[in-house]
């Protein structure tokens, strides 16, 4: 992942080839990763307007599936401006106009950032912690925002490719309860078989 000050440029860039080609960019851990997601919250029975944040939503592809999947109370935040300004662009490409995004730093919420049932979050947790300043400091403030952004019993999906089940237990095991770890593609490596992605979910106590 690159350091802060290049997320913005990265997003400037997909935004400039958005409005020259229409291609929103990458998505994070490909279309696998939002179809998990997705299925799963069918299979919970997730009631279709229920509160659903996207932290550090990106493009808002996400935010694009979930919608045409019927979920219809969506909010995405992303810190990098650029971001908001693409995800806002493919929005109205799309034409759902219902889906909600705002700039805002994860790790300092605004007030009005409360009472999610769902929270969502593909690789920001990871990018937060590959920060090299003061990255445990910052690993707990995000546990911290997302107790009070996520209400008590809500769901908090979580796909990351830099931890491990035990490591993201670990981390989260304060304020939050494992329900399950989710189907992720596995690799064979010397004879031995890992899995470069990890998916949970996980309850709010």
């Amino acid at each position: 992942f690159p350091p802060d000050s290049s997320w913005d440029a990265a997003y400037e860039r997909e935004l400039q080839t958005f409005e020259d080609i229409g291609d929103a960019g990458e998505i994070w851990f490909g279309e696998e990763s939002m179809v998990r997601i997705i299925r799963w919250l069918e299979k919970q029975k997730v009631p279709l307007d229920s509160s659903v944040l996207d932290i550090g939503t990106g493009n808002g592809a996400l935010l694009i599936e979930l919608a045409k999947s019927g979920y219809t109370n969506l909010t995405g935040i992303d810190y990098s401006p650029s971001a908001i300004q693409l995800s806002e662009k493919v929005r109205e490409k799309e034409e759902m106009p219902n889906i909600k995004l705002k700039v805002e730093d994860f790790l300092a919420p605004s007030a009005e950032l409360s009472g999610f049932e769902i929270c969502i979050d593909k690789g920001t947790f990871d990018a937060i912690s590959l920060n090299p300043d003061n990255t445990a400091a910052k690993r707990k403030q995000y546990v911290t925002s997302l107790c009070s952004v996520l209400k008590p019993e809500g769901f908090f999906l979580i796909t990351s490719c830099n931890w491990t089940k035990e490591e993201l237990l670990n981390e989260f095991g304060k304020g939050f309860e494992i329900l399950e770890e989710l189907p992720t593609p596995k690799f064979c490596f010397g004879g031995r078989i890992g899995n470069s992605v990890t998916a949970l979910v996980f309850q709010r106590k």
